[in-house]
């Protein structure tokens, strides 16, 4: 995202975290502007008057890997509060003259930290409480508090969890404050924004959404547009903000890859083209790309394939359109994450996404990727301040390469088939008992495996269906629904008695992490 250099901001520089634009996120939900920029870029002259505080991220490295990481040590001496997160703490520390060694205990998970002194970066953070319980995830740990450093809090493991020098307004915590599992952690982030750096509330969504178009319109100029459109929350926002920004320059298309879900191209078409009047080109390429999946069974071939085939099909159209430049597509701060995609990260790579990692090397289209940095929740409240319908905007998350990956194993016409009922009658039980909106994303997968089941006094030999619905707030992590008994049998036996091909059906109960949202 560009920046207004007149704007009062947070500075968080990222040292490699999975869980970075999470510290963003929460300070964009306090009201206040932030920045994150990449440790191997961020420079002394880049610091001006806007920046009022600094946050040194966690990451995957540690402190004694000087070789991997770069930090100018006089951003230390400019005089703006500071807050070290994991391994920014440990830097923080190193870097004041402390000590960091590795940890005869690593500490992963939850975790309690006891108060120890006063402070006011945990101002109401304790309450009432002597402890609170937080998220750890580290296996080094200051071992010597550099001078004029006191212990705020410890935890068994930690003996210094929360530190602080007052008068440089140094703060560093061992544990994450911005995840989720850590009790009171956003109360945290705000003390050092509003008690400690003294920056006013400055951000809402209306402004974001401001800033995005300003972004596209920077980027694109006039040059024409096309976007990638699946009818998804992502990619509706997305379209709907270059309506907004460069008008008739944007062509959306509407690729049936034949991986939809039931009914989807229909949908689409009536929404986009007939409602919202867009530029819309409809292509139905399901034999397409059939064809260049016959045989394949892994995962990341799957999506490779189908990332290929689309900017094949998006560069074809382009050409028809004439004098396109730019591709925009909804890719989503986790979908980078996931595919280890952020510029100048070590986050670890889990899997491509087909919008991301799935794309070619070489193509003839830049990027347009304006959600890049948001989480879905705040994609839904930029939605919503674009006008577009609650309809679109509360639809589950469905994967880029569709029904592809919601079935391990080969596809075939058969399965596709098998599998788009099964996940119809699914979805639709779950609006059926206003279930819908409790749940974050729901789907029914196909697995590769038979089983034998008895039906009239018959023996029946088909497949096996797995149902996986989760809740979450970001996508980044999540845990499986708890659904009731009575439902549980009801969506069993809708599917097994009315679905030919499937004759049980089985409940993934295993929460992100360990396990993705998706199968593959």
């Amino acid at each position: 995202m560009s920046l207004d250099q007149n704007l009062n901001k947070i500075l968080i520089i990222d040292f490699g975290s999975q869980f970075t634009q999470l510290i963003a996120r929460r300070v964009r939900e306090l009201g206040v502007f932030s920045e994150i920029v990449s440790h191997k870029k961020i420079k002394l002259k880049y610091i001006n008057s806007s920046i009022k505080g600094i946050v040194l991220s966690g990451g995957p490295l540690n402190v004694y890997q000087i070789n991997k990481y770069s930090f100018d040590k006089k951003i230390l001496q400019l005089d703006i509060p500071i807050l070290g997160i994991c391994f920014g703490h440990q830097i923080l520390s190193k870097l004041n003259g402390g000590r960091v060694k590795q940890s005869k205990h690593r500490e992963f998970g939850l975790a309690n930290v006891y108060k120890k002194n006063k402070s006011l970066l945990i101002t109401n953070f304790f309450g009432n409480k002597k402890s609170k319980q937080v998220w750890m995830s580290h296996a080094d740990q200051v071992s010597k508090l550099p001078k004029n450093f006191k212990v705020v809090a410890s935890s068994t493991n930690s003996k210094f969890a929360i530190v602080e020098n007052k008068k440089k307004k140094y703060y560093g915590v061992q544990f994450h404050p911005e995840v989720t599992h850590t009790e009171n952690g956003k109360k945290l982030i705000s003390n050092f924004i509003f008690l400690i750096c003294k920056i006013k509330r400055n951000w809402s969504s209306k402004d974001q959404k401001n800033q995005l178009i300003k972004d596209i319109q920077k980027q694109v100029g006039n040059n024409k547009v096309i976007c990638a459109l699946s009818g998804g929350v992502d990619s509706s926002v997305v379209a709907q903000l270059l309506n907004k920004a460069i008008g008739k320059k944007l062509y959306c298309i509407f690729v049936n890859t034949g991986l939809l879900r039931k009914n989807e191209e229909v949908q689409v078409v009536q929404t986009f083209k007939k409602r919202l009047k867009m530029n819309l080109i409809y292509v139905n390429a399901e034999n397409e790309f059939l064809k260049k999946l016959k045989n394949v069974s892994d995962p990341e071939k799957k999506r490779k394939i189908i990332g290929n085939l689309f900017i094949k099909i998006f560069e074809r159209y382009a050409k028809k359109i004439k004098n396109v430049k730019f591709l925009a597509q909804g890719t989503l701060y986790p979908d980078l994450i996931e595919s280890k995609s952020v510029t100048g990260s070590q986050t670890s790579k889990i899997k491509s996404h087909h919008n991301v990692g799935g794309l070619p090397k070489k193509m003839n289209l830049k990027l347009v990727e304006p959600l890049k940095f948001l989480f879905k929740d705040e994609v839904r409240k930029l939605g919503l301040e674009l006008n577009l319908n609650k309809e679109i905007i509360s639809r589950h998350p469905f994967p880029g390469p569709g029904l592809a990956i919601r079935m391990p194993g080969i596809v075939t016409k058969e399965k596709i088939k098998i599998l788009k009922e099964a996940d119809y009658y699914f979805i639709q039980s779950l609006r059926n008992h206003g279930l819908y909106h409790d749940i974050w994303q729901a789907y029914a997968a196909l697995l590769p495996v038979k089983t034998v089941g008895v039906m009239g006094d018959n023996r029946t030999y088909e497949y096996l269906c797995l149902l996986r619905a989760i809740t979450s707030e970001d996508g980044m992590t999540a845990d499986y629904y708890e659904f009731k008994k009575s439902f549980m049998q009801t969506i069993s036996n809708k599917i097994v008695n009315s679905i030919r091909g499937i004759n049980r059906v089985v409940y993934d109960v295993t929460s992100k992490p360990p396990s993705t949202i998706e199968l593959e």
